[in-house]
């Protein structure tokens, strides 16, 4: 299998992959359809379309992979991609905004070659109509000159597979959404499901952790593979500058507390968000601008990668009129600034 770069570097994602984080991400990544946890139907699905075109002979289906950010739509990309043996072309959606910078990248697709557009939900509307024809034809109807000497140029693609990644499927518009064949949703992952992700990753990143801490980082890691990742690369850095053969809880703990996490997984953005509704805006209702701008944090942020966990576990929620702290919430910020002097709130819901 050979991953190919685009042309033009700055469209891809991979541009931006050059710390040593996202190097160990790669490593991370599962290998095959059994190495990968979690998300059964959603592999089940893609397993069953990735070996039905192997037996065809022909380009896997179009699929919608849709999610909170750091579930592993990535991951599966470069999975079907090697199980397929074919390339992997990487482009992220906020980068293309010309219907040239995407022609290019169509043009130079081989036969079954896999077209990955991360975060898809942002391309500008007048560069998604391109890929229509695109992907119902495997041809580009590109229009030329203006007025009444406009004119429409074909030009023929050699089948590929469009995947889409998307944090908010719901902004697709209907056209884009109904060309796929296959939409599949991400759910946040059980605490025991990214126990056996960290479980399988320590060798791998060069740590070793005892099994009670193993479990406690993936119940810090607010259901995310991704920040499973992280942690435990943290936690491999504390190990190694404190001389520390095997992590116990108290270290990983301690680990944790450097990172900003508390005991309840929640780390420093989480706890501005919560108090700021509940003190600046009296628990709520705050719109995301409002909210955005008193955060000075960009709303994409709040909205992609903050808010659905707080919604998960209910310590907000989102109504026609903005965002609400729950009952939960402020019991949470009770627990963890004895806001009400209430040092003994048990906030687990019942």
């Amino acid at each position: 299998m050979l991953e190919t770069k685009d042309t033009n570097e700055r469209f891809l994602t991979e541009s931006a992959a050059t710390s040593e984080d996202v190097v160990e991400d790669r490593e991370l990544r599962p290998k095959s359809f059994a190495d990968f946890i979690g998300q059964k139907r959603v592999v089940d699905n893609i397993e069953l379309m990735v070996n039905s075109a192997k037996i065809r002979e022909k380009a896997m289906d179009h699929v919608l992979l849709s999610g909170p950010p750091g579930l592993g739509k990535t991951s599966l990309a470069y999975l079907i991609s090697k199980m397929l043996d074919v390339n992997l072309h990487v482009v992220s959606g906020p980068a293309v905004d010309k219907k040239g910078d995407l022609a290019a990248v169509l043009t130079n697709l081989t036969a079954r070659d896999i077209l990955f557009i991360d975060e898809i939900h942002r391309l500008p509307i007048a560069v998604e109509e391109i890929l229509y024809s695109a992907m119902e034809d495997f041809r580009l109807d590109i229009l030329i000159g203006q007025g009444s000497s406009a004119r429409t140029m074909k030009i023929d693609l050699a089948p590929f597979t469009l995947i889409g990644a998307t944090t908010r499927s719901g902004l697709l518009s209907r056209p884009l959404r109904d060309r796929f064949s296959m939409q599949l949703h991400f759910d946040f992952y059980e605490v025991d499901e990214l126990n056996t992700i960290v479980s399988k990753n320590t060798n791998k990143v060069g740590v070793k952790v005892s099994t009670e801490a193993r479990f406690l980082i993936a119940q810090m890691a607010r259901g995310t593979p991704r920040i499973a990742n992280r942690i435990l690369r943290r936690v491999r850095d504390y190990a190694v500058v404190k001389k520390i053969d095997e992590m116990d809880n108290t270290n990983v703990e301690s680990a944790l507390h450097m990172l900003g996490i508390d005991s309840f997984g929640l780390d420093q953005m989480d706890r501005k968000i919560l108090k700021t509704i509940n003190e600046q805006y009296k628990g709520g209702p705050v719109g995301i601008d409002a909210l955005s701008a008193t955060l000075n944090e960009d709303r994409v942020t709040l909205e992609e990668v903050y808010e659905p966990y707080l919604l998960k576990i209910g310590y907000i929620i989102r109504s026609s009129r903005g965002r609400v702290i729950s009952d939960f919430g402020k019991k949470y910020l009770d627990k963890i600034f004895g806001q009400n002097h209430s040092t003994t709130v048990n906030i687990t819901k019942e």
